[in-house]
């Protein structure tokens, strides 16, 4: 088994649902809770889910998730192909940069098990110093998500907190 880095003290991350009608009441979020106790398992402190309305709603909670500091937010839903989809877009308007790998790595994932997964146009980026990360509104998508987030967000959110690269073990990874 191979372990993962602890988060540094005092690492936060808040969970945003994109879903119109989980917004209005008409069923109840389940990928939301699923990130939010994969990123506690993580070790991060977490807020939300936060439910919102497809489109503008997204871009508005994450632009405040950026201004309140939080180290990572994590999004569930709006990133497929149908007409309401607009969570994409609402973070390409608010990231700096984007960190296209953690996307197809998210897309690999889900790929490996089902077809539909490539429909996913969920991005990944950096704004300020908040890394947020766009995962499908399916809860299989989300487990597929977090699979891949277990691996690299707290190195990620380490980095972005202007951590040093660890060097691995062996004689490719002793310093010269």
């Amino acid at each position: 088994m191979t372990s993962r880095p602890a988060p540094g003290p005092g690492y936060r991350a808040l969970v945003v649902t994109a879903s119109n009608r989980a917004a209005a009441g008409v069923y109840e979020d389940r990928g939301g809770p699923l990130i939010a106790a994969g990123l506690t398992a993580l070790g991060f402190t977490v807020d939300g889910p936060r439910v919102v309305p497809d489109g503008d709603p997204v871009e508005a909670a994450l632009r405040e998730a950026v201004a309140g500091g939080y180290d990572a937010v994590v999004t569930t839903g709006g990133t497929g192909v149908s007409p309401t989809d607009r969570t994409p877009e609402a973070t390409r308007r608010v990231i700096d940069y984007e960190i296209p790998g953690i996307a197809e790595a998210i897309r690999a994932e889900g790929l490996a098990k089902v077809p539909t997964a490539a429909l996913s146009r969920g991005l990944a980026g950096v704004a300020g110093t908040t890394l947020i990360v766009n995962l499908p509104g399916s809860t299989g998508g989300v487990r597929d998500g977090l699979a891949v987030l277990g691996r690299l967000l707290v190195h990620a959110v380490d980095q972005l907190r202007g951590g040093d690269h660890p060097r691995p073990a062996g004689p490719h990874g002793s310093p010269s």
